[in-house]
């Protein structure tokens, strides 16, 4: 049995809530029941219009370590996840901060722990890790490829130091540093951007860390459509532009450098100019992909997509290119 790591800081996991009661009913009591000595959850009930306001009443009765803050529409201003999260984190009493969303779900009752025991001298900053819940929809294994080959992505440049995002659904900081970059500040005008940017603009060499456990992933579901796929994608891509210039020029190197292989591999094939060659810098390009994500895919639960790799690879980048092109184009006013 897996010894559990000393983790003893205070914390306060922190929702933001849009009309989400039955997300609220079926997976908050997964996150109060965590198996953590200190801990309390603050879920922002950002101005709903469903009975989310019910199901918070009836879970704080049972769980005195819920902490409710209430956010009404008004009619001239709308605010947005941000404004609703800088009110959480003010709400919160810990310096330690932990973030997930209302349709998330934690791994086992060991997430808080995980992720809380990083938390020592210099580091502010923790990035986690959220696949999706498996499932039969046609979209679903492509959506969880993504999802893996972003999460390789970002959490090697952590490790490299120098991290240029993170995922809200499963995010660590202090409040410390959230009020001394002035929170959201920088990139308020920007709809999306509360987990990204923030962690862009803020994370360093040496006060990042990441927690890869599989006791500390948070589960989610994915779109079950391309009309929802868009809207998520399109305003996740939309906040790329403000990444600093090496992280964009890092994506964008490779996002297009992918494209550009696929498409004079395709060139080679159709117009018959070193057939052979070109099917073979595929083969060798393949097989050399496969030993290097094998392990890692395993240990970001995507082992059964590896055998997608010859076909979602391709699509991998052309889907990076045609967003991130409609990501620079529309604005994104909702954040949900």
């Amino acid at each position: 049995m897996e010894t559990l790591p000393e983790a003893s800081v205070p914390i306060s996991v922190i929702i933001s809530a849009r009309n989400e009661a039955d997300n609220l009913r079926e997976n908050l009591p997964a996150i109060l029941e965590q198996n953590y000595p200190d801990f309390e959850v603050v879920v922002i009930n950002d101005c709903s219009f469903d009975s989310s306001d019910i199901v918070l009443e009836e879970l704080s009765a049972r769980y005195p370590h819920l902490k409710i803050v209430t956010i009404t529409e008004h009619v001239r201003f709308k605010t947005g996840k941000k404004f609703a999260l800088t009110l959480g984190i003010k709400a919160a009493k810990n310096e330690h901060l932990l973030f997930t969303d209302a349709d998330c779900i934690p791994a086992s009752p060991n997430w808080i722990t995980y992720m809380a025991a990083n938390f020592n001298q210099p580091i502010q900053i923790v990035l986690g890790y959220s696949p999706y819940k498996k499932t039969g929809n046609f979209l679903n294994p492509f959506i969880r490829f993504e999802t893996i080959k972003t999460a390789i992505n970002y959490l090697s440049a952590a490790i490299n130091g120098d991290a240029y995002m993170g995922i809200g659904r499963n995010l660590a900081y202090t409040k410390t540093l959230f009020f001394s970059v002035k929170g959201f500040a920088a990139h308020m005008h920007v709809i999306s951007g509360d987990d990204d940017l923030f962690v862009n603009q803020n994370a360093t060499s040496a006060n990042t860390a990441i927690e890869i456990n599989a006791d500390a992933f948070i589960y989610t579901d994915a779109k079950t459509s391309f009309a929802s796929l868009f809207r998520q994608k399109k305003r996740h891509f939309g906040v790329g532009k403000l990444y600093k210039q090496r992280h964009r020029r890092m994506l964008s190197i490779d996002a297009i450098s992918g494209f550009l292989f696929y498409i004079l591999l395709t060139s080679c094939l159709v117009f018959n100019f070193e057939p052979l060659l070109a099917a073979g810098l595929f083969m060798f390009r393949l097989i050399f992909q496969m030993i290097i994500y094998s392990r890692l895919f395993k240990r970001l639960d995507g082992k059964d997509l590896l055998w997608y790799m010859p076909f979602f690879d391709a699509v991998y980048y052309i889907y990076l290119n045609t967003f991130g092109l409609i990501g620079s184009l529309i604005k994104t006013t909702e954040w949900k």
